[in-house]
Order: structure tokens, then sequence, then C-alpha cells
């Protein structure tokens, strides 16, 4: 099929080489000409694993090419995926400027009939909205139809999880709009969920929200342990064992971050306040994960009463493994809270690091794990990333000024630990 993507983000990107891939046809839009330079290069926008490859492939079998005309995309194309950016407002509101955007420039060139499906993650309404909008700007009702089609992605495996999904939802109120989104996935191994748009958008929210929740649940519960001398892992094991639980997102730690939830728990209680609803289980799980993000900062003065002039290693920034987002990342706020308290502050990861740079604070970063810690007062674990796992705690020890880790992500070996006689704080184990 011809398909236009409109974004060259992260779901963009992973959507247009998704499609290429298959076969598909794809032409993808963004207005960033350094972008769309790279792009036509070989040279992604974004960090993933395997996509600069993919992207490499599908240039040199024709079946991708990047452009800013968005009359291109659409004149050439079937079916029309929005994946622009949906940022956080401070209220909490979700910012849908660059939606708007494409929406009114598809009314000005659109001129036979097209699908336009909405991939970005959009507050519950958008859908109905959009169609109200194109025919309002005079666009005729059977030259388009509008679809709901939210990405599941995760970031790291992101073209795997496009591809091989647990389930792709389609919500759409038009039987020919149905059948066209049929052929587009009818080689997908997912199961395809047919709704209503308005289901669609939420089952976005609701899944994001349900996730974040479960960690921020397992975090309150390794509190507790920690408290009273229990394991927060042997207690995520068999809670995890209930098939009705099952394990994934039980691990404990300082907290989740990212693009999603963060973004998606604060919108998704936002669209319930519009609608005169008070989720109150989703808004706490908002204000436990921003205190487990404070719990190394606690353990610090705890130890130190102050941290000026201390000399304090971040090891991770990303706010996961496999990726260079730092997007809320934890590690962030536990930056932020060090300057407050004067503290010298020293980085590593193995990818991430030139973003914090961009952020202009008075911080050393490293290329190498071991010069980050040398001459520290304490390191504090906030990515999980195998080279930190793995790392010689003799080395560690020897070259910190006072051994001392904060494991944020409960990765270390606690016999490891126990043997190198490092001072260890981790997030409900027994130490």
């Amino acid at each position: 099929m011809n398909i236009c993507v409109v974004g060259t983000g992260y779901v963009g990107l992973v959507t247009a080489l998704g499609f290429a891939k298959l076969g598909n046809r794809v032409i993808c839009v963004d207005k960033d000409d350094d972008k769309i330079g790279n792009l036509n290069k070989g040279i992604p926008s974004i960090y993933e694993e395997g996509i600069e490859e993919i992207l490499r492939e599908c240039l040199e079998k024709k079946r991708i090419a990047f452009t800013n005309d968005l009359s291109e995309g659409i004149n050439n194309s079937e079916i029309i995926f929005i994946a622009v950016g949906t940022p956080e407002k401070d209220d909490w509101n979700i910012d849908m400027t660059q939606v708007h955007e494409v929406v009114n420039q598809i009314s000005n060139i659109i001129s036979s009939y097209k699908i336009i499906v909405i991939k970005s993650t959009v507050p519950v309404g958008t859908q109905r909205e959009t169609k109200k909008h194109l025919r309002e700007k005079g666009v005729p009702e059977e030259n388009f139809d509008i679809v709901s089609n939210p990405e599941f992605l995760s970031e790291g495996r992101a073209l795997n999880d496009f591809l091989n999904g647990d389930r792709i939802v389609i919500g759409c109120d038009s039987s020919k709009g149905k059948i066209i989104m049929r052929k587009v996935y009818e080689h997908f191994n997912s199961e395809i969920i047919y709704t209503l748009p308005e289901t669609a958008e939420i089952i976005k929210y609701a899944s994001n929200a349900f996730l974040a929740t479960k960690i921020s649940f397992i975090n309150e519960i390794a509190n507790l342990c920690t408290k009273v001398g229990a394991n927060i892992e042997t207690v995520a094991y068999a809670m995890g064992l209930d098939k009705r639980i099952a394990p994934e997102f039980l691990r404990a730690g300082i907290g989740f971050g990212g693009s999603c939830f963060p973004k998606d728990t604060k919108a998704l209680v936002k669209i319930g306040e519009n609608h005169g609803i008070d989720l109150k289980i989703i808004r706490s799980a908002i204000r436990v994960n921003e205190k487990q993000r404070l719990i190394p900062i606690k353990i610090l003065l705890n130890k130190y009463g102050k941290l000026e002039n201390k000399t304090i290693t971040i090891l991770g920034l990303a706010f996961k493994p496999k990726t260079d987002d730092i997007r809320n990342a934890p590690s962030l706020t536990i930056i932020e809270e060090l300057i407050k308290n004067k503290a010298r502050i020293k980085c590593y990861d193995p990818i991430a690091t030139d973003k914090v740079k961009n952020m202009q604070w008075d911080i050393l970063c490293y290329k190498n794990l071991y010069d980050a810690v040398d001459k520290s007062d304490c390191a504090i674990i906030c990515t999980e990333w195998d080279e930190i796992y793995s790392m010689d705690l003799s080395i560690v020890k020897e070259r910190m000024n006072y051994p001392m880790i904060i494991d944020g992500r409960n990765i270390l070996d606690l016999e490891k630990v126990k043997e190198s006689e490092i001072e260890y704080y981790s997030i409900g184990r027994l130490n």
C-alpha cells in the first residue's frame, strides 16, 4: 500500500519503517529539514536498536522516502498516519498544536478519498473533533475517514512491538475505513480490536496508567519492606506467580519515567477532571512516583547531613536501558535536587550523556564508568544498563573517595556487594 506518515519522531519513524519493512511504499513527512536530510542519508532521528540497519535497507529498496512536502506525501498515498508530538502542558492537559496544524494542512490539500489515521496519543474525542473540523473546512465527507489507531511501543524494543505487538486497536465508525485498515494490518501477527474511536483513545491511556500504577504499587510495598525487614524481590516474585497479577512491572526502584507514563497518567487525570471524574488511584500513583525519585536524596542527607562539596556520581541517565531518552527520567529529578543541595555531580551513561550536556548544568559527564566514580562520595544507579550491572565493584571501591552505592534499580548482586564491603542501599531488598 501507499502510506504517508507525518512526523519522524519516535512513533512516526518506527511506524514508517515497520510498514516499509513489510513491503509498503512509505513517504515520511517532517518540517525539520535537517532531520529529513539525515534520514535520506540513512541517519536515524532517534536511537533504537536495529533501526539504522532497517532504515538503510528500506532506503536501498526504495520502500521509504523522506520529505518536508506534505502535499507530496498526501497526494501519493492512500493512508495518512499522523504521528506528531502531543506534549504535556503545565496544567496536565495535552498540547494539540502539532496535530491541529497537520489537520489544517491536510484540509487544504486533500482532493480524493483518504484514510486519516491518528497515531499520536490524543485526548478522548479527538477523532470526532477532527472529523468535525474537516467538515467545517469544507472537505467533502466522501473524501475521508478518520481512524484512531493508538501506538503501544516500548522504547528499546519498539520495532518488535510494532511488528509483533500484543494487540492492534482500531477505532473506526466507518465500514469502508474498517475494511481498508484490515488490509493495512493483514500481515501483522497481533490480535486486532475494532471498536469505537472514543474506546480506542481511552485504551491507550488506560493501559499506560495501569502499568504506571502497578509500578507505584510495588514501590510502596518496597518502602514498607525496608521498614519491616522484608525482601521486596521475594514478595514481587510470589505475587507475580499469580496469573491474575503477572510478574511484569513488579520491579521496585526509583520510579517510572520516559515520554509516556508520566505524561499519559497526568493527561488521563485531566481528562477525568474535564468530565467530572476524579481518578484518585491514578492521581495517587503519580504522587507516589514523584516521592520515590527522592529516596536517594533522603539516604544521602541521612548519611552526610548536608551535601555541599560532596561528589555524587549518577550511573545511568536514560529513563530505561537501550534508549538515549532522558525525558522525565528519575536521574534528572535527582540531579536537580543535588544541585539544590550544592553537591558536585558526575555522571555516566553509555549513550545519553550528550542529552544532559545540552541542559547546560554544571556537571561532569564521563565516557568511562570508573572515571565517573573516581573520588566520589556516593554513586547512585538510575538506569539498569548492562555495563552498570556488570561493573567491577573492587575497582569501584578502590577509586571512590567513600565507597557507597545507592542502587535505585536493585540490579547489583547482593552477595557480590557484601563481599566488596561497599556501603550499599537498595529499594526494599535485604542487604
